[in-house]
């Protein structure tokens, strides 16, 4: 997984692959973060690329769907057996609407990372943020990676506030950023990692991960920046 959920590390595939491949292995990378537009896994020696079109590529929170892609004839003959075999066939309105999606995949994503980089660096200016995990930030220990490897740096933020409480306090305040576990669709939303999607892991293996209770996780769409900041600077104000 490149960038990584929920802190955004980014993983360099192509050293990956390498040392993977002269084991015998092989390599598959969950490039939903990244979607294809900003991050080619395949080409940097991926086996296997996974999505869950349900978010970036569907853009829309109205469809459910995931996708595998391969450069392996053989192993994409497996790969339609088991699909064929499980019965993994989306409806025809699903399709409609992925496609739908890929036709404004680039115009969202770029609008989403522009958005995200001027999220990120405001809230590294913020006396309430602890910690800012973006991998376009100069001191993203990844970012020389994410550079090289990716067009742009994503739709997903990450930032640490004091502890639980003051996590909770920041997402009741907020007014245009909904509290949803879903992510890349046109519309911002923010979410607590270790009381939502992270939940089911073991607080101390959470936290060894890095996953605080302080911890809040962006998906930052399309609306106008100046408003997103607003919104979070009003959020993270103490009153």
């Amino acid at each position: 997984e490149s960038p990584t959920n929920p802190l955004l590390r980014v993983v360099d595939i192509d050293a990956v692959s390498e040392v993977a491949h002269s084991h015998g292995a092989l390599v598959c990378v969950d490039n939903t973060f990244a979607t294809p537009y900003l991050q080619q896994p395949l080409r940097l020696g991926a086996d296997v690329v996974v999505h869950s079109s349900t978010k970036y590529i569907g853009g829309h929170s109205d469809v459910v769907g995931g996708a595998i892609m391969t450069n392996s004839e053989e192993l994409e003959k497996q790969l339609r057996f088991h699909q064929n075999a499980v019965g993994a066939v989306p409806s025809p309105f699903d399709c409609w609407l992925l496609l739908r999606g890929v036709k404004t995949l680039a115009l969202r994503v770029e609008r989403q990372s522009e958005n995200a980089m001027e999220l990120a660096t405001a809230l590294q200016g913020n006396r309430a943020v602890k910690r800012v995990f973006y991998p376009g930030l100069e001191s993203h220990p990844n970012r020389a990676v994410a550079s090289r490897q990716m067009r742009m740096f994503g739709g997903m933020v990450s930032f640490e506030v004091e502890d639980e409480p003051a996590a909770f306090r920041t997402l009741e305040r907020l007014r245009i950023f909904a509290l949803a576990e879903s992510l890349g669709a046109v519309e911002s939303l923010a979410e607590h990692p270790a009381r939502m999607t992270h939940a089911s892991i073991p607080a101390a293996e959470r936290e060894r991960a890095g996953v605080g209770n302080g911890l809040i996780r962006l998906s930052v769409g399309v609306e106008d920046v100046a408003d997103l900041i607003a919104d979070l600077e009003l959020a993270l104000t103490d009153r």
